[in-house]
């Protein structure tokens, strides 16, 4: 697998050690995730919009509405694409030191809209999977007005900033003398139980992909 190139805007100045040009940690980060923010100028002004995505291989998608000028606007300029994780809070003996353990990747790129037929279908399908996966092939597909509705951004994987935080706090050797708890706080993510549709109708029993993301 090929690594990813260092670039001026992708390269670190502070804290250089923190990053990787490794793939497989740039699709675990994407991998894991279910929102991501888009920042891009739209009438001037900049705007950084949440929303769902979805990879396959090296290309990332995004979900939109063709109502949404900034999807429509997107292709025709670099934007940026960013999915973060916390995975713990870093208590430290001074307040200098304190931090956060995550994983970030910031993608750069310029966005093309999708256009044909099945590789919009693709792209839907692998936003779908992100959310909630085995549902493509549950739920009804999108009919052709659906489809119309919907935009999806196809932006390549070829320029991104990774960046991973683990570990202890890092105090100073002074500072190890002090009667002051330190350590990590793991935060994690978790999914409850399913809360039905208060329509849905009676003896439909919750699937068993939907079972299984709680569970696991």
């Amino acid at each position: 697998m090929t690594p990813l190139s260092s670039t001026e805007r992708t390269r670190l100045g502070r804290k250089p050690e923190r990053s990787s040009s490794d793939r497989t940690v740039l699709y675990g980060i994407l991998d894991d995730g279910m929102i991501c923010h888009l920042g891009l100028i739209m009438d001037g002004s900049p705007r950084v919009l949440p929303t769902g995505y979805g990879r396959l291989d090296d290309t990332l998608y995004v979900h939109g509405s063709t109502g949404a000028g900034s999807l429509m606007a997107a292709p025709a300029q670099e934007i940026c694409v960013t999915v973060t994780h916390l995975d713990g809070i870093v208590v430290a003996r001074s307040l200098f030191h304190h931090s956060l353990n995550y994983r970030s990747a910031v993608i750069y790129g310029t966005p093309r809209l999708v256009t044909g037929t099945d590789e919009k279908l693709a792209g839907l399908r692998a936003i779908t999977e992100q959310l909630a996966p085995g549902q493509w092939d549950v739920a009804r597909h999108p009919t052709r007005k659906e489809l119309a509705a919907s935009s999806v951004l196809a932006l390549p994987l070829d320029e991104a900033s990774v960046k991973v935080r683990q570990g202890p706090p890092g105090d100073d050797d002074e500072d190890y003398a002090l009667d002051i708890w330190a350590g990590v706080v793991p935060v994690h993510q978790a999914f409850g139980a399913p809360s039905p549709d208060p329509v849905l109708r009676t003896g439909i029993p919750v699937p068993g992909h939907i079972a299984r993301r709680v569970t696991s």
